[in-house]
C-alpha cells in the first residue's frame, strides 16, 4: 500500500508513464476524464500528452491498454493537436492493437484509425494501414484491411485514395490465410461499389474462381451510388446536408442526384501500375523489322503486340518504334503486318496516353494515306489506331494532316477520314471543337456531300451531324449557307441519330447536367428570337478583337443574307407602301422633268421622313421611290445632293436591310468621286454601314468600285474606307477579301488610287501590325518602300476607338455566346491563316534526311543549309514537312555544337514561316529545344532560349504546359536546365490567363530545384514560386507539400507564404471586357426597343451564370455609396483580449508574412464593407490608393466609426510601410496625418494595444532614403506624442535606435532630443541613466549625422538636468567625452541671447531657453531637420497636455526679473488643476501627469494616487521609480505599516535573488536600483515598523525550509545595518514592540534551536541587536517589556538581566564615568581584546608578499565593521614605510569601492557605512519629476517668506549654469528669498 500511496500523488502525466501497470491504468482513467472536461480544442494541457499517446495504445498490460486506448481516442476527438501523433500512434496500434484477442481492443484502434481520418489525417493512416498488410502476423493482416474496407465505406472514394489499396488486392488474394482472403473479398466489393468496371482490368490476372466469386457478388450490389456517410471536420456542410436528407427520407433520390454529378467516375487507367516495356523489346528489333522475310518481320511484331497490350506503360523516348511502326503501315506489303503494326500503334497509344502526343502527328498521316486498303481487318486496325492516336492528342494538332486527305482522289480514304472525324467529334465539346478548327473541316465536308461516292456522301453527313450534335445547329448553320433543304435534313437527321462519348442513354448523363444544357440551349434560342423580331434587318459584326475569324466572303454573305435579309418587294407594293406614308404631291413630282419640282419633291420627301416613326418607315420602299427614274443618273446636283442626303436618313432612322441597302449602293459608288455630292454620298454611306454593319457595307461598296473603270470613284472608295474603319474599328472586317483589290489599287495607274490604298494600308496596319505587309512582298521596290514609309509613319500608334456600330455590335457580341470560346489567339494568327503557304513536303528528300543524319559532320551540315535554304525559298509554308522533324530533333543533340546552333536557327526559321500551324509540332520538335536549354555553353542556351520564345508567340503556351513533357524536363538533375526553364516560366506565366491542369505536375520538381545544390536553380525557383501560385492556387501547391519530408517541408512552407504575398494577379480578360463596354455606351440614338433587348439579354446572361457588366457595375455604385466605417460596439477591446489570450497571432514581424495578412483581413471584414476590403487587399496599388482616398473622405463623418476600428486600420497601413510603391506611401502618411488631427482634437488617447502594433512599423520609415517621406513621418511623430504619452514613445525611439539603417538612428535619436527639451526628462525611459547611456554610445557612431543627433540629444539632456548628465551618461572615452563638452560649451554660448529678451513668448519657444533642437544657428554639424519640423509645429506647446510652461522653473527669471514676484502665486495656482487633471483618466499616462509633490495644493491624493497606479505597472522600471518616489518623502514613507514593509522587503529581495534578473537586458542595473531601494526604504520608513518587519521576515525564513539561505543573509544584513543607526534612531524607536517582536522570535527559536542551525549568523545578529538596545538604554530595557504577556515563554528576559549586569560590572572597573558614551567605549574594548588576534592575522598578511593586497582587504572591511578600532597598537613598532603603506592602501581601497557603488553581484546587496546612502542614490533613481518637486518644495518656503518680510537688498551675480544638485539650489533660493526682502 505504501508504494500505491507514493504514486497515487503524482501528477496525472507521470502516472501514465509509471512502471506500475496498476498506476498507468489510474493514470489512463484520470486522462480520460481529463480530455473530455477540457472544453478548449486549443488549450495547452493537451502539448502534456502529445508524446504520451502512442504509450497509451501500446501498453504491455492488456488491462490498462483497453484504458488507454480510451484516452487516446478522447485525445484525438478532441485535441487541436492530435494529428501530429497520427503516424506512432496509428503505427503503435497496427503493431501492438490489432494482435489483441480482446475484440474490444481492436475495436477501439479501428475507431482511432476512423478518428483520425475525420480530422484530415487520411493520407498517413492509410500508408500505416498498408504497411500493416505486410505483417507477418494474419490476425494485424485481417484487422488492416477490415479497416481500410470501414473507412472507405464511411469515407468514401475521395477521401480515401484507392490506387494503392487496389495495388494490393491481387497480392491479398494469393494469401495462404482463408482470413486474409475473405476479408479481401468484401474490402474488393466495397471498393466496387465506389468505382464499378474500373476495377476490373486490376483484378484481371487473380484466381478465375475468386474472380467468379466477386462477379457473383458485384451483381447483388444495388445500382444506386453510394454516398458518404462520414465526414471530415472540414466537411461539416456536406454532413449537416446528409442529416438533413436522412431526416427527410423522401428527398434522398434528389441528393444522389446531386452527388452523382459532383462525383467524378475514376479512371481505371489511374489504378493500375506503369510498365517499361522498351528494354524487354527484342534485341534484334530494329534489324528484323527490316528484314526482308515477312516471318521475321511478323516474328518481332508480335513480341512488340504482346508487350503493348499492358494497360499503362512506362513513359519513355519511343520515337524510334513509332517511326519503325509507321514505316511498316506506310510501306510494307504484307497487308497483315500492316494490320499488326496499326495494333501495335493503337496499343502504344492507349498505354502511354498524352506521352503518346508527341509522335502523334508523325503516325496519323500515314495511318490517314493507307486507308486505301479495302481488307476489312486492315481497315478495322486502322480505324482502332487511329482512333487511339486521336485521344493522345487534339483535333486542332492534326487538322492539317486530316485535311491534306479530304482531297485525296481515293474514296476510301475520304471516306474514312470523314468517319474518322465524325468519330473524333463525339470526344468533343463546343470549347474543344471551336469555330476556328470546325470551319475548314465544314467546307471540306460540303465537298464530299456532293462527292459521286454514296460512302463518301453518307460519311459527309455523319461528321457534320456529329459536329452539329456537338456545338449545336446555330455554330454549324453558318457554314451550310448553300446547302439546300434536302441535304440540310440529312445532316439534322444525322444529328438526331449521334450519341455523343459520355452521354449514352438518357440515365447516363445526370439530371442537373440535361436541365442545365436544355435551359442554356433554350435561354440563346430565345435570344436569338427576340434579337431577330427586334431587329429584324441587323448584322452586326463579330465579336471585337477578331479580325478574321469571320468566314470567307461568300460563306459571310450568304449566311448574313439568309438570316437577315427582308424579301424583295414589287415596285408595286413598293408604290402602295410609299404612298401611305408620303404626300401625294411628293409621289406625282418624283419623276417630274422640271429639276425645282423635283426638288421641291425631295424636300417634301425629306419631310416625311424626318417626321416618321421608326417602326412605320417603309425603308425598302422609300428607297426604291429614289431610284425611280431619273433615279441615281440625276442630273442636277441638287436635287442629287438631296436624294443622297434622304437615303443618309433612312438607313439612320429606319429598320434598314440589306435588300434595302443593295438598292442604293450602286449609285453611291457611282457618286463617291463627284466634287459635288461625294460627301452626301460618304455620309450615306457611313449609315447604311451603321446600319448593315462595316464588314458587309464595304465589301459591296470595294467590289463594286473596281467593277467600274472610274479612278476617282476608287480613290474616294478606299479613303471612305479608311475613315469608316477608325470610326467602325475593324472588328469582322474581311481582310481576304480587301487585299486583293488593294493589291489592283497599287497596280493601278492612276497616282491618286494608288495613294488612297497605301493610306488604307496604313489603317489596317494600325490594327494588323506587321503580318499585313506579308501580303505585299512580291511587290515593286519602289511601292514597297512606299508602304514601309506609310507603315512607319503608324508606328507607335493605337487605333482609335470605335465611335461607330457600337449598338449593333455590343448586342450581337452579348447574345453570341459561342464566340467567347472561339477567340483564343489574337487577330494576328488569324491574319497568318489567310497568307498563301507553300507545302515544302516533296522539297524534303529522303536524301536530304539521310544527309542531315549522316556520321560525318559536314555532310550533316549540308543537309542542314539545304533545309533552311528551301525554308527560306517558301517564305510561308504549309505544316506538312514530312521526316524533317525527326531528322532534325537528333541535331538537337549533336556533338557538334555549331551544328546544334544551326538546327536551332532552321527551327525559329520554321517557326516565322509555318505561323500557328506550328502547334502541331510543339511535342515532337519543340519539346526538344527545352532538352538544349541544359547545354553547358551559354551561347547554345541563348540560342536555344531565342528559339523556344520564337515558337510560343507562334504556338502559345498551351501546347508546352499539356502533358508530362514540360515535368519531365524539369525532374533532369542538370542545374543549367532547371534554371533556364524556371527562368522562362517565371516570364511567361503571369502573361497566362489560364493553364493547363498539367503544370500542377511541375511542382514537385518545383520544389525539388528550392532545395538545389546550385545557388542559382534555388533563386530561379523562389522567382517562379509566385507565378506558379498564381495559376493553381496556394491551396494546391500547400497540399503538394504533403509529400515532403517534415525539415523540406517547413522550408518549402515557409517560401509558399513569401510567394503568397507578392503572387501577381492574372490578368484580365480583354475580350469580355470589350465586351462590357458597348452596352454602357449605347449611342442615344437607341429606343426603348433597343434597351429592352439589352435588358433581355443581361437577364439571360444572369442566369446562364455570366456578370451582366452593367449591372454590376450599378450595383457597385449603389454599395459605395453607405457609410464605410461600421461601428462594432466592444470590437476593439474583444480584439485586445484574444490577443492577450494568445487566441489570435500578436502583430509582431519583420516582413508581414500572410497569416498576419489573412488575420487582418478576417477581422476587418465586419468593420468595412466588402468593396472598401476588396480595394484594401488588392494586388494592385492603385486599388490602395483609391481606398485611402475614399477613407479620407469619410473619416470626419464617421470619426465613432474610425476610432472603435483605429486598431484594424493602423495596423493595415503598417502593411503599407513594407510597400516600395511611393504613390501608396505617400497617400497612407496624407491619412495618418489627417487621422492623428482628428483624433487629437477628438482628445482621444492611444491605448497600448493599439501603439504597439503601430509605431515601431512608422518609426521604421522614419529611415527612409526620400526627405518628402522623412518629412511626413516626423510630423506624425509629431502629432503622435498628443494622442500617446511622450514616455511611451520614447521606449519605441529607443529601440529604433538599434537600427542598422544610419538615417534611422540619427532621426531617432533626433526625436528623443526633442522628447527630452519639450517634456523633461521624466519622458526618459526606463530610467534617465539607462536612457542617457543607451543614447550616448551613439555618439562613437561612424556616421557624422548620427554622431551630431547623439550629440544634440545628451545636450539637451544636459540643459534639462545640468552637470548631473555626466553622472547619467557614464563612462565615455577620452575622444567622445571631449566632443560633448564641446558641443555643451558651444550651445553655452548662445544661451545669453535667447535668455536676454525681457519678455519671451510664452507659447512660440520651448521651455528651456538652452535648447538645442529648437534652436538653428549656423553650426558646423549637419542641419537639425527634425528641429526645423519642430519649430514649424510649435502649436505643440498648446496642445498637448505636458507640464505646463508655468512649472518648467527658470530661476534665471526669478533672479534678474524683480517684477515678477506678484506673478508668481497666479502662476502656480491657476495651471495646477490643469496639470494634475489628467489623473482622473484610469489608463496610466505618464506624459499626461506629472507626479509634482506640492504642498500648497489639495492635490496631493490624486498625485499619490497617481504613483500608485504606478507603482502597479508591469513595467519593473516604472514600478521601482515610483516605489524611489514614494519613499524619498519621509512624511509618506512613514505611513507604511508593518505588514506593508514585510510584504515589500519580501518582494524586494526576493527580486534581487531571482537568477533570471541576471540574464535579461540590464539585469544589472535593475538590481542596483533595486538595492537603493532598499536602501531609501530602511532610512526613511518608520523605525519601529521596519525593524519589526525585518525580524518578522527573518523568523520566516529561517521557519521554511524551501527559501534560500541567501534570503535569510540578505535579512539580516538589513538588520545590521538597522542595529548600526539604532544610536541615532533609539528615541523614535517603540523598544516595547520592538522586544515582543524579539519575544516572539525567540519563543519559536530558542537559543538551542539557534545553535543547530547551519550558520550562526541569526544567533549573533539577534545578541547584537539586544546587546546594542541595552548599550544604549541601560537597566531601561527592562522596563519595555510590557507587551509581553508570559515573559517565561522565551529567554528574553534572563539575557537582558545578563547583558545589563555585564554591562554594570565593566563600568564599575572604570573611574566615574557612568555615562552612556563611558559604558559603550568599555563594552568596545572588550569586543577588541576577543578579536585581537583576528587584526595580528591581517597584519601578518600585509607582512608576506603574497597576501599584501588580501591582507589590506581584510583591514578595511574589518575597519569599516568596527569603525573605532583602535590600530596603534599593532603599528606602533613598525617602520614609518609600511605605516603610510598600510594608510595608502586603505585609502586606495576606499576610493575603489565608492567608484564602483553599492552591489555585489553575489549577495545582491553591499550597503557602505560611511555616509548617508540618499545622495547617491538619485543619479539612478531621481528624475525631473523629484528635481521639480524640490524646486517647488522651495520656491513655497520662498513665497511664505516673501509675504512676510518685504525689505529688499542687493542683487547678487547671476549663476552662469542651470542649479545641478540640492545644495546649489538652496543657495541659489537663498538669493531669491533676499532679493525680496
Amino acid at each position: 500500500m505504501g508504494d500505491d500511496s507514493e504514486w497515487m500523488k503524482l501528477p496525472i502525466d507521470q502516472k501514465c508513464e509509471h512502471k506500475i501497470w496498476k498506476a498507468r491504468l489510474n493514470g489512463y482513467e484520470e486522462a480520460l476524464k481529463l480530455f473530455q472536461k477540457i472544453e478548449d480544442e486549443k488549450s495547452p494541457e493537451w502539448g502534456k500528452y502529445l508524446g504520451l499517446i502512442k504509450k497509451f495504445v501500446t501498453d504491455s498490460n492488456a488491462v490498462a491498454q483497453l484504458k488507454g486506448l480510451e484516452a487516446a481516442l478522447a485525445f484525438i476527438e478532441n485535441a487541436h493537436v492530435a494529428g501530429k501523433t497520427t503516424g506512432e500512434v496509428v503505427s503503435g496500434v497496427v503493431s501492438k492493437v490489432f494482435n489483441q484477442p480482446k475484440a474490444r481492443a481492436k475495436e477501439l484502434g479501428t475507431d482511432i484509425c476512423l478518428t483520425y481520418i475525420e480530422i484530415e489525417k487520411a493520407e498517413i493512416v492509410q500508408d500505416e494501414l498498408i504497411k500493416g498488410l505486410d505483417n507477418k502476423n494474419p490476425k494485424i493482416v485481417v484487422a488492416c484491411v477490415e479497416t481500410l474496407r470501414k473507412a472507405l465505406c464511411e469515407f468514401g472514394s475521395k477521401i480515401i485514395t484507392l490506387k494503392p489499396v487496389v495495388k494490393v488486392l491481387p497480392k491479398l488474394f494469393e494469401s495462404r490465410e482463408k482470413a486474409v482472403r475473405d476479408e479481401a473479398k468484401l474490402l474488393a466489393v466495397e471498393i466496387y461499389r465506389w468505382i464499378r468496371d474500373a476495377l476490373r482490368t486490376p483484378l484481371q490476372n487473380i484466381n478465375s474462381v475468386q474472380l467468379k466469386e466477386l462477379e457473383e457478388e458485384w451483381v447483388k450490389l444495388p445500382p444506386a451510388a453510394p454516398k458518404q456517410t462520414r465526414f471530415l471536420r472540414s466537411q461539416q456542410d456536406l454532413k449537416a446536408k446528409f442529416e438533413q436528407q436522412q431526416a427527410a427520407g423522401g428527398d434522398e433520390a434528389d441528393g444522389d442526384d446531386d452527388d452523382e454529378v459532383e462525383a467524378a467516375p475514376v479512371d481505371p487507367y489511374e489504378l493500375l501500375e506503369a510498365v517499361e516495356i522498351l528494354s524487354k523489346l527484342p534485341k534484334d528489333f530494329y534489324e528484323k523489322i527490316e528484314a526482308k522475310k515477312w516471318q521475321e518481320r511478323k516474328e518481332v511484331l508480335e513480341a512488340v503486340e504482346a508487350l503493348t497490350k499492358n494497360p499503362k506503360l512506362e513513359s519513355g523516348d519511343y520515337g524510334d518504334l513509332a517511326r519503325a511502326l509507321k514505316k511498316v503501315i506506310g510501306k510494307d506489303a504484307n497487308v497483315m503486318l500492316v494490320a499488326m503494326a496499326a495494333k501495335c500503334l493503337a496499343g502504344l497509344a492507349t498505354g502511354l496516353r498524352k506521352k503518346f502526343g508527341t509522335y502523334a502527328g508523325h503516325v496519323v498521316p500515314t495511318i490517314l494515306e493507307k486507308f486505301k486498303e479495302k481488307k476489312p481487318q486492315v481497315v478495322q486496325a486502322l480505324q482502332e489506331a487511329i482512333d487511339a492516336v486521336f485521344l493522345t492528342t487534339t483535333l486542332q494538332n492534326i487538322s492539317e494532316d486530316v485535311l491534306a486527305v479530304m482531297d485525296n482522289k481515293n474514296p476510301s480514304i475520304k471516306q474514312q477520314a470523314s468517319l474518322f472525324l465524325a468519330r473524333s467529334f463525339r470526344h468533343c465539346t463546343p470549347s474543344t471543337l471551336p469555330k476556328s478548327v470546325l470551319k475548314p473541316f465544314c467546307a471540306a465536308f460540303l465537298k464530299q456531300v456532293n462527292d459521286s461516292a454514296p460512302e463518301v456522301r453518307d460519311a459527309a453527313f455523319e461528321a457534320l451531324g456529329t459536329a452539329m450534335k456537338v456545338v449545336g445547329e446555330k455554330a454549324v448553320n453558318p457554314f451550310l449557307a448553300d446547302v439546300d433543304k434536302l441535304k440540310l435534313d440529312k445532316i439534322k437527321e444525322c444529328a438526331d441519330k449521334v450519341e455523343l462519348v459520355g452521354k449514352k442513354g438518357g440515365e447516363s448523363c445526370s439530371c442537373k447536367g440535361i436541365i442545365g444544357s436544355f435551359v442554356k440551349s433554350v435561354i440563346f434560342r430565345q435570344s436569338k428570337l427576340i434579337c431577330s423580331i427586334l431587329y429584324e434587318q441587323a448584322a452586326g459584326p463579330p465579336k471585337k478583337g477578331k479580325p478574321a475569324s469571320a468566314p470567307s466572303a461568300k460563306s459571310k454573305k450568304a449566311s448574313d443574307t439568309k438570316e437577315t435579309v427582308e424579301t424583295e418587294l414589287s415596285p408595286e407594293v413598293c408604290e402602295e407602301k410609299a404612298a401611305a406614308v408620303l404626300p401625294a404631291s411628293c409621289m406625282q413630282l418624283l419623276d417630274s422633268g422640271n429639276w425645282k419640282e423635283r426638288l421641291a419633291s425631295m424636300e417634301e420627301f425629306q419631310r416625311a421622313v424626318e417626321q416618321m416613326d421608326k417602326s412605320e418607315m417603309p425603308c425598302q420602299a422609300l428607297v426604291k421611290m429614289l431610284a425611280k427614274k431619273p433615279g441615281w443618273k440625276e442630273t442636277n446636283f441638287q436635287v442629287m445632293q438631296m436624294k443622297l442626303h434622304i437615303v443618309g436618313l433612312i438607313a439612320q432612322k429606319g429598320s434598314f436591310s440589306k435588300t434595302s441597302a443593295l438598292v442604293v449602293l450602286d449609285g453611291l459608288v457611282d457618286k463617291i468621286g463627284d466634287v459635288k455630292c461625294g460627301s452626301n454620298a460618304k455620309e450615306a454611306l457611313t449609315a447604311i454601314g451603321e446600319a448593315c454593319s462595316l464588314p458587309w457595307t464595304a465589301e459591296q461598296v470595294v467590289s463594286m468600285a473596281f467593277t467600274q473603270k472610274n479612278p476617282k470613284n476608287q480613290a474616294e472608295t478606299l479613303n471612305w474606307l479608311a475613315n469608316a474603319m477608325k470610326e467602325f474599328g475593324f472588328a469582322g472586317i474581311n481582310v481576304k477579301a480587301f487585299i486583293n483589290n488593294v493589291k489592283t489599287a497599287l497596280g493601278a495607274t492612276n497616282p491618286a488610287v494608288r495613294t488612297s490604298a497605301i493610306t488604307l494600308l496604313g489603317v489596317m496596319y494600325l490594327y494588323m501590325g506587321a503580318p499585313l505587309r506579308m501580303f505585299f512582298e512580291d511587290e515593286k521596290p519602289a511601292l514597297l518602300s512606299q508602304i514601309d514609309a506609310e507603315f512607319e509613319k503608324m508606328q507607335g500608334q493605337s487605333p482609335p476607338a470605335p465611335i461607330r456600330g457600337t449598338k449593333k455590335a455590343g448586342a450581337e457580341e452579348e447574345g453570341d455566346a459561342a464566340a467567347e470560346e472561339e477567340e483564343v489567339d489574337g487577330g494576328a494568327g488569324d491574319i497568318m491563316d489567310l497568307l498563301p503557304r507553300t507545302d515544302i513536303s516533296d522539297k524534303i528528300t529522303s536524301d536530304m534526311v539521310s544527309k542531315i543524319s549522316d556520321k560525318n559532320w559536314k555532310i550533316r551540315k549540308e543537309g542542314l543549309d539545304e533545309v533552311a535554304a528551301v525554308i527560306s525559298e517558301a517564305k510561308f509554308i504549309q505544316a506538312n514537312i514530312g521526316e524533317l522533324p525527326m531528322a532534325l530533333k537528333g541535331r538537337l543533340n549533336d556533338s557538334n555544337k555549331l551544328l546544334v546552333q544551326q538546327a536551332l536557327n532552321i527551327l525559329q526559321q520554321i517557326a516565322t514561316a509555318m505561323g500557328p500551324s506550328l502547334k502541331q509540332h510543339v511535342k515532337n520538335l519543340g519539346i526538344p529545344v527545352i532538352t538544349v536549354l541544359g547545354d553547358s555553353k551559354s551561347n547554345v542556351r541563348a540560342a536555344a532560349l531565342s528559339t523556344l520564345n520564337a515558337w510560343v508567340e507562334q504556338t502559345g503556351m498551351k501546347e508546352w504546359l499539356e502533358g508530362e513533357d514540360l515535368s519531365e524536363e524539369l525532374k533532369k538533375e542538370n542545374p543549367f536546365l532547371r534554371q533556364e526553364i524556371l527562368g522562362w516560366l517565371a516570364e511567361k506565366l503571369p502573361t497566362l490567363r489560364t493553364v493547363p491542369a498539367d503544370l500542377m505536375l511541375c511542382v514537385p520538381h518545383l520544389y525539388a530545384c528550392l532545395e538545389d545544390r546550385s545557388g542559382d536553380v534555388r533563386k530561379k525557383a523562389q522567382d517562379a514560386l509566385p507565378t506558379f501560385m498564381m495559376h493553381l492556387g496556394y491551396e494546391k501547391m500547400s497540399k503538394a507539400t504533403s509529400k515532403l519530408k517534415p525539415a523540406s517541408k517547413d522550408q518549402v512552407v515557409g517560401m509558399l507564404e513569401k510567394a503568397r504575398a507578392v503572387m501577381p494577379a492574372k490578368p484580365e480578360a480583354p475580350a469580355k471586357a470589350a465586351a462590357s463596354k458597348p452596352p454602357a455606351s449605347s449611342t442615344p440614338a437607341a429606343k426603348p426597343a433597343s434597351g429592352f433587348v439589352k435588358t433581355v439579354f443581361l437577364t439571360l446572361k444572369g442566369v446562364v451564370g455570366k456578370k451582366p457588366p452593367v449591372k454590376a457595375g450599378a450595383k457597385d455604385e449603389e454599395d459605395k455609396s453607405g457609410p464605410i466605417f461600421i461601428l462594432v460596439p466592444n470590437g476593439k477591446e474583444q480584439r485586445i483580449k484574444e490577443e492577450k489570450a494568445l487566441k489570435i497571432l500578436k502583430w509582431n514581424f519583420i516582413t508581414p508574412r500572410d497569416e498576419y495578412v489573412e488575420q487582418l483581413k478576417t477581422q476587418m471584414s465586419t468593420c468595412l464593407p466588402k468593396w472598401l476590403q476588396d480595394e484594401l487587399f488588392h494586388f494592385d496599388f492603385q486599388r490602395h490608393v483609391k481606398a485611402i482616398g475614399a477613407m479620407i473622405e469619410h473619416m470626419e463623418a464617421e470619426c465613432e466609426a474610425v476610432i472603435g476600428c483605429l486598431d484594424l486600420i493602423l495596423k493595415w497601413f503598417t502593411l503599407r510601410f513594407f510597400d516600395t510603391n511611393t504613390s501608396v506611401l505617400m497617400k497612407a502618411l496624407e491619412f495618418l496625418k489627417l487621422l492623428f488631427t482628428m483624433l487629437s482634437r477628438k482628445n482621444y488617447q492611444l491605448n497600448d494595444y493599439e501603439a504597439s502594433s503601430f509605431i515601431p512599423y512608422l518609426i521604421l520609415k522614419v529611415g527612409e532614403s526620400k526627405d518628402v517621406v522623412r518629412k511626413d513621418v516626423r510630423a506624425i511623430l509629431t502629432m503622435l506624442c498628443k494622442v500617446y504619452a511622450a514616455s511611451k514613445v520614447f521606449p519605441f525611439l529607443m529601440e529604433g535606435t538599434k537600427s542598422k539603417n544610419s538615417k534611422q538612428r540619427c532621426e531617432c535619436l533626433e526625436e528623443l532630443g526633442c522628447l527630452i527639451e519639450n517634456f523633461g526628462m521624466n519622458v526618459c525611459q526606463p530610467t534617465p541613466a539607462k536612457a542617457l547611456k543607451e543614447i550616448a554610445v551613439h555618439i562613437g557612431d561612424r556616421d557624422t549625422t548620427v554622431r551630431n543627433a547623439a550629440l544634440n540629444t545628451v545636450v539637451a539632456a544636459y540643459n534639462a538636468c545640468g552637470d548631473q548628465v555626466f553622472k547619467l551618461i557614464g563612462n565615455l572615452s577620452e575622444k567622445e567625452m571631449s566632443m560633448l563638452e564641446e558641443r555643451i560649451k558651444r550651445s553655452a554660448k548662445k544661451t545669453p541671447a535667447a535668455s536676454a529678451k525681457p519678455e519671451r513668448p510664452q507659447r512660440e519657444q520651448p521651455t528651456n531657453p538652452n535648447s538645442t533642437f529648437l534652436r538653428k544657428p549656423a553650426q558646423e554639424e549637419v542641419p537639425n531637420k527634425l528641429s526645423q519640423a519642430r519649430a514649424q509645429n510649435a502649436h505643440l506647446e498648446q496642445s498637448a497636455p505636458s507640464i505646463p510652461k508655468e512649472f518648467q522653473l527658470d530661476l534665471e527669471v526669478f533672479e534678474n526679473n524683480h517684477t515678477c514676484a506678484s506673478d508668481i502665486p497666479d502662476l502656480v495656482q491657476h495651471k495646477l488643476d490643469e496639470v494634475l487633471e489628467p489623473v482622473m483618466i484610469p489608463e496610466r499616462k505618464m506624459r499626461s501627469v506629472s507626479p509634482h509633490f506640492d504642498d500648497i495644493h489639495n492635490s496631493s491624493a490624486s498625485t499619490i494616487n497617481f504613483v500608485i497606479s504606478q507603482v502597479a505597472s508591469g513595467d519593473i522600471n516604472t514600478s521601482i521609480q515610483a516605489l524611489a518616489q514614494l519613499f524619498s518623502m519621509e512624511s509618506l514613507a512613514r505611513e507604511a505599516s508593518m505588514g506593508v514593509l514585510k510584504d515589500l522587503m519580501h518582494g524586494l529581495i526576493t527580486l534581487m535573488l531571482d537568477t533570471r534578473v541576471e540574464d535579461i537586458e540590464d539585469g544589472q542595473q535593475l538590481i542596483r536600483s533595486v538595492n537603493l531601494l532598499v536602501v531609501r526604504v530602511l532610512e526613511k520608513s518608520d523605525q519601529t515598523n521596519i525593524l519589526s518587519a525585518l525580524l518578522v521576515l527573518l523568523q520566516d525564513s529561517l521557519i521554511s525550509t524551501a527559501g534560500s539561505p541567501m534570503f535569510s543573509e540578505l535579512v539580516m544584513k538589513c538588520l545590521w545595518r538597522m542595529i548600526r543607526f539604532l544610536p541615532q534612531t533609539i528615541n523614535s524607536i517603540n523598544l516595547d514592540r520592538i522586544l515582543l517582536d524579539v519575544h516572539n522570535f525567540m519563543k519559536v527559536f530558542p537559543k538551542e534551536k539557534l545553535k543547530q542551525l547551519k550558520s550562526d549568523v541569526p544567533h549573533r545578529t539577534l545578541k547584537t541587536l539586544l546587546h546594542t538596545l541595552c548599550r544604549l538604554t541601560g537597566a531601561k530595557i527592562l522596563d519595555h517589556m510590557s507587551m509581553i504577556e508570559n515573559r517565561n515563554e522565551s529567554e528574553l528576559e534572563a539575557h537582558l538581566r545578563r547583558v545589563v549586569k555585564h554591562s554594570a560590572n565593566l563600568s564599575g572597573l572604570k573611574s566615574d564615568k557612568s555615562t552612556e558614551k563611558g559604558a559603550l567605549r568599555s563594552d568596545d574594548k572588550v569586543i577588541k581584546a576577543k578579536v585581537s588576534d583576528i587584526l595580528s592575522e591581517i597584519f601578518k598578511k600585509i607582512g608576506s608578499k603574497e597576501n599584501t593586497k588580501e591582507g589590506l582587504t581584510e583591514l578595511y572591511e574589518y575597519k569599516q565593521k568596527y569603525s573605532d578600532a583602535d590600530l596603534e597598537p599593532f603599528l606602533r613598532n613598525t617602520s614609518q614605510f609600511f605605516q603610510s603603506y598600510v594608510e595608502r592602501g586603505l585609502r586606495m581601497i576606499e576610493s575603489e569601492r565608492e567608484g564602483k557603488g553599492r552591489i555585489q553581484t553575489s549577495t545582491g546587496i553591499l550597503f557602505t557605512e560611511d555616509r548617508p546612502p540618499l545622495s547617491s542614490l538619485r543619479p539612478s533613481v531621481a528624475s525631473s519629476t523629484d528635481m521639480l518637486h524640490s524646486k517647488l518644495s522651495q520656491l513655497k518656503e520662498s513665497r511664505e517668506h516673501f509675504q512676510q518680510e518685504q525689505s529688499h537688498t542687493h542683487s547678487p551675480t547671476r549663476s552662469s549654469s542651470p542649479a545641478s544638485n540640492l545644495d546649489d539650489l538652496k543657495k541659489r533660493l537663498e538669493r531669491i528669498k533676499s532679493n525680496r526682502q
